[in-house]
């Protein structure tokens, strides 16, 4: 067991941004196409955090041509290049699985002003 721990603790990662859920972020992904790399910018909703540790993933929502498109990151993925939080949101629930049936200004989130 504390083999496992040792490996799980040498493939976190540390300079990832505060973030929680409502926040608009900017996630950088590492895209192989062949044997070329670029990346790709995913910006929208954070709308679900799951698990700890190395597994920890979090769900981004955003919608793309009026069609929403959610996907998942795990948290401490070598393709996971880079996280930037655009704008923190204020809400008072854990998972917002709830704006998948919103459309139009009912599915944004309030901005927590600080």
């Amino acid at each position: 067991m504390d083999a496992l721990k040792l490996i799980a603790q040498d493939s976190t990662k540390a300079e990832f941004p505060e973030f929680g859920i409502g926040d608009t972020v900017r996630v950088s992904v590492n895209i192989r196409e062949g044997s070329r790399e670029r990346i790709q910018m995913f910006e929208g909703t954070v709308i679900a955090m799951k698990g700890s540790g190395v597994s920890k993933t979090f769900t981004v929502r955003r919608l793309s041509y009026g069609v929403g498109v959610e996907r998942v990151f795990p948290m401490h993925s070598p393709n996971v290049v880079d996280v930037k939080v655009i704008r923190s949101g204020k809400v008072r629930r854990a998972k917002l699985y709830y704006l998948r049936d919103r459309v139009g200004k009912a599915a944004k989130v309030k901005e927590n002003i600080n």
